[in-house]
């Protein structure tokens, strides 16, 4: 390696030290990017969302989605509005960004079929923003992409073999880690909202029965597997069931339909 490629080396390094971070329950994380930053970018993401994907027409259902999904948000401190958008699209999912931005496509409805499951569904979603994971996966994306660059410039190495083997190795991984923390947030904050936490399970065996068992392995998924969730949810429920109970005892009971 030249002097130039060690000294650039030496910085990315030092930078990336200085830029660690923990998430809520201890799991170490990369932020090279600001809070305001990444809510620029979940704002500038969701507009152009809201351009490519048409809204629902459906009054009744998108009164419905944000009913449950204003219910979570309250429970999140500082007191932000959320922006929610329902978007008619087949896909079984939803998202949140940064910014206060949440998205759920009218696909997601027909796996989650109660309020309490789509509340898992947007309490896990919201967990993300939260937990910092957009921030992480952006820095990781960034410091990757650093990494290849120096790594193939000194070994000559193939710079796309370079970054599959760092997707598989730590992307994903990290992904997949973010992926379980949300779970588990999630399940807690639907739990204060009072929603029906055990309902988190109850979502991820439709989940299953939805995808067919055409599902990736694990080993191969930034998601882990839905065996994985709902017996990592199920062995959560011992901490998120009394703050239900709590939730109900102070008159949180939404209802949504």
């Amino acid at each position: 390696m030249n002097r130039r490629l060690a000294l650039l080396a030496t910085a990315s390094l030092a930078a990336l030290v200085v830029a660690c971070a923990t998430s809520p329950t201890g799991r170490s994380q990369l932020r090279l990017v600001s809070d305001s930053e990444m809510d620029q970018m979940g704002v500038t993401a969701f507009q152009e969302m809201k351009t490519k994907t048409p809204p629902t027409k459906d009054a009744k259902t998108s009164a419905y989605v944000n009913c449950v999904a204003n219910a979570i948000t309250r429970e999140v401190p500082g007191g932000r509005q959320w922006e929610v958008q329902v978007f008619e699209d087949k896909q079984v999912n939803a998202f949140a960004l940064p910014g206060g931005k949440i998205g759920v496509y009218t696909g997601l409805l027909k796996v989650a079929t109660t309020q309490d499951q789509l509340a898992a569904v947007i309490g896990h979603e919201v967990s993300h923003v939260l937990a910092g994971h957009s921030a992480s996966r952006v820095s990781n994306q960034m410091a990757s992409q650093l990494g290849v660059s120096i790594l193939s410039a000194a070994s000559g190495v193939d710079a796309n073999m370079i970054g599959m083997g760092a997707n598989l190795l730590l992307v994903l991984p990290f992904s997949r880690g973010d992926e379980t923390e949300a779970d588990v947030l999630g399940e807690e904050l639907m739990a204060r909202a009072g929603f029906d936490p055990r309902q988190s399970v109850a979502l991820w065996q439709n989940m299953a029965k939805a995808s067919g068992g055409n599902a990736p392995p694990q080993f191969m998924s930034t998601h882990p597997a839905n065996e994985t969730r709902i017996r990592d949810l199920n062995a959560h429920l011992a901490k998120a069931v009394p703050l239900y109970e709590q939730a109900v005892a102070a008159g949180k009971k939404p209802r949504c339909s």
